[in-house]
């Protein structure tokens, strides 16, 4: 099976394009007040590869305990049931690694595997159908209808005497862009092949898709942000006619039974972490939860149904809840590193040429959090995440054509940016987008298309000097 995006640059466009900056876009000559604090008062003063691994700085002494064990769950492996370690049995059959840790390394970003490896531990494959309306309640709370023989997500990894869903492999074609000054950029548009399949060929309309691990930060701050503060910024018929459409993404709540708004996953697809935590144990790791109390077998892996598990004698879940909320609590209160130069001349000037090319239409600088949010540290704090939350049509070039609730194949959600700078430090490498093809943020912007589309061509008539000062402001992040 293989996957395979088209991206097309008018080059007549290109050369005709003339710069013209948003009439209402501010002028920055030095930094507002706070802007350092992008995480408010629980923003961690720490540039080096555990910039990404400190509690909120505004923990307690006594709540830095939980953030401690939540983060030995998060980083030990778990092991195959049946086990002495019965805290941390039951994974798999089926599974992708044994631990959070693995694909959020230092809780930072995952990568695709190197083009013809298939070492594909930080990076998954999600797996779907066409919907059909026979399974409507299925897609209701799921998003998406799995695929029948291998379910939403490929594993491959196993226990023994199951055999494992498949491997992936990622090959690259290049594509070259060039700036109005002539300058070259090549990027690398991917192929996914599915190889080795344990179970049989796939369903012919089966959709694939890459994710990379995406960074731990700020994740509480971000399920502290009102729904109607998100919603201020939605506007899905584009009233006000700028060309950008973001809408929210309307998904179901295991823990509610009702839909609700989604904001975590690369399309918004999970509403709570707690959520995304669930999943993430079920998909990646084959665990069961009291939220999801099977394994992750379809019918036709009878190997996999028939395995041990880890549930407990009176059908208690591999994972508790008591674990469950270590886990969240860890990840709800993962620190936003400060921003470095917020001052820096060249930083400033970065920053004015992002709101010139308009990348805060929906890469939104700021927001403040609930009063009345799940941790007091997360409450009342005025955060820059530059992100929506919302999704947005990033053209064809980036498109997947894989629905996820109210998602089309077309759009995502708005990424944050924040510690966008300190990705190399903590990951060792650069790789972003939803399946890490852009090797550096320049490469990052010259993907952006449909909604983002007026933005990238600004950018591309951009000097060397501008666009090096761009670099400088997102690096600052």
């Amino acid at each position: 099976m293989c996957m395979s995006t088209r991206f097309r640059l008018s080059l007549a466009l290109l050369t005709t394009l003339v710069l013209s900056a948003c009439d209402d876009a501010p002028r920055f000559t030095h930094a507002e007040p706070g802007e350092a604090l992008s995480g408010g008062s629980a923003t961690v003063r720490k540039s080096d590869q555990n910039a990404f691994s400190m509690p909120s700085a505004n923990l307690s002494p006594v709540r830095r305990l939980d953030f401690s064990v939540g983060n030995s769950f998060f980083r030990s492996p778990w092991v195959i049931a049946p086990s002495t370690t019965t805290a941390r049995d039951g994974l798999g059959p089926l599974f992708n690694t044994n631990a959070c840790q693995n694909c959020h390394i230092k809780d930072g970003r995952g990568h695709p595997p190197e083009a013809g490896d298939s070492n594909a531990v930080s990076m998954l494959v999600r797996l779907s159908i066409p919907d059909n309306p026979a399974y409507a309640d299925l897609i209701q709370r799921n998003g998406v209808l799995p695929e029948p023989t291998y379910g939403g997500q490929l594993q491959d990894m196993s226990n023994p005497g199951v055999e494992p869903e498949g491997k992936v492999r990622v090959e690259y074609d290049a594509l070259t862009v060039n700036f109005r000054d002539g300058t070259a950029v090549e990027l690398r548009q991917p192929t996914l092949r599915i190889t080795q399949l344990g179970y049989g060929p796939m369903h012919p309309e089966t959709h694939i898709s890459a994710r990379i691990a995406p960074p731990m930060i700020g994740l509480g701050l971000l399920e502290a942000i009102a729904d109607d503060a998100i919603l201020a910024n939605a506007d899905p018929d584009d009233k006000n006619a700028d060309g950008i459409s973001g809408r929210p993404n309307w998904v179901w709540d295991d823990a509610q039974q009702k839909v609700v708004m989604g904001r975590f996953g690369w399309k918004a697809g999970q509403p709570s972490l707690n959520q995304q935590n669930v999943h993430a144990f079920s998909g990646d790791m084959g665990l069961t939860t009291s939220l999801r109390r099977v394994d992750d077998c379809t019918a036709a892996q009878t190997d996999c149904l028939a395995a041990p598990n880890g549930n407990g004698p009176d059908g208690e879940p591999e994972v508790s809840d008591n674990i469950l909320r270590l886990v969240e609590f860890y990840t709800r209160n993962l620190g936003v590193p400060a921003r470095r130069k917020v001052d820096d001349p060249q930083v400033l000037a970065g920053k004015n040429l992002f709101f010139e090319a308009g990348c805060q239409q929906c890469h939104t600088p700021s927001f403040k959090t609930r009063s009345d949010a799940a941790e007091p540290e997360l409450a009342n704090q005025n955060i820059r995440p530059y992100s929506d939350l919302l999704l947005h049509d990033m053209g064809e070039g980036l498109a997947d054509n894989r629905t996820e609730f109210q998602a089309t194949g077309r759009e995502w959600r708005t990424p944050p940016l924040w510690g966008l700078g300190l990705t190399g430090t903590v990951s060792g490498h650069t790789q972003l987008l939803h399946d890490g093809r852009a090797r550096n943020v320049l490469e990052a912007i010259l993907w952006h298309g449909g909604e983002a589309q007026a933005a990238q061509r600004r950018v591309l008539a951009f000097d060397a000097e501008q666009r090096e000062a761009l670099l400088a402001f997102l690096n600052s992040l």
